[in-house]
């Protein structure tokens, strides 16, 4: 019975903890407006925008034949 007993009070203490971790973050997100968030959107866009797309061929190419002499060690 003791152990039912703990487990009901740390499954409410894990509740009321989620529940403060819920508040803080939804507090955290109005506090900024819209206009605030649209500015940093974008500005997170053209940051990303800048960065040169992975993949491009010739690390394509050293990466297949990275894999193909690693192949040939094998045998």
């Amino acid at each position: 019975m003791r152990l039912w007993k703990l487990l009901g009070l740390a499954g409410l203490a894990g509740v009321a903890a989620t529940g403060a971790v819920l508040a803080r973050g939804e507090r955290q997100r109005r506090v900024h407006t819209p206009e605030e968030v649209r500015a940093r959107l974008r500005e997170r866009h053209a940051a990303l925008a800048d960065v040169p797309e992975p993949g491009t061929t010739a690390e394509l190419v050293s990466g297949r034949a990275h894999r193909v002499a690693r192949l040939l060690r094998r045998r």
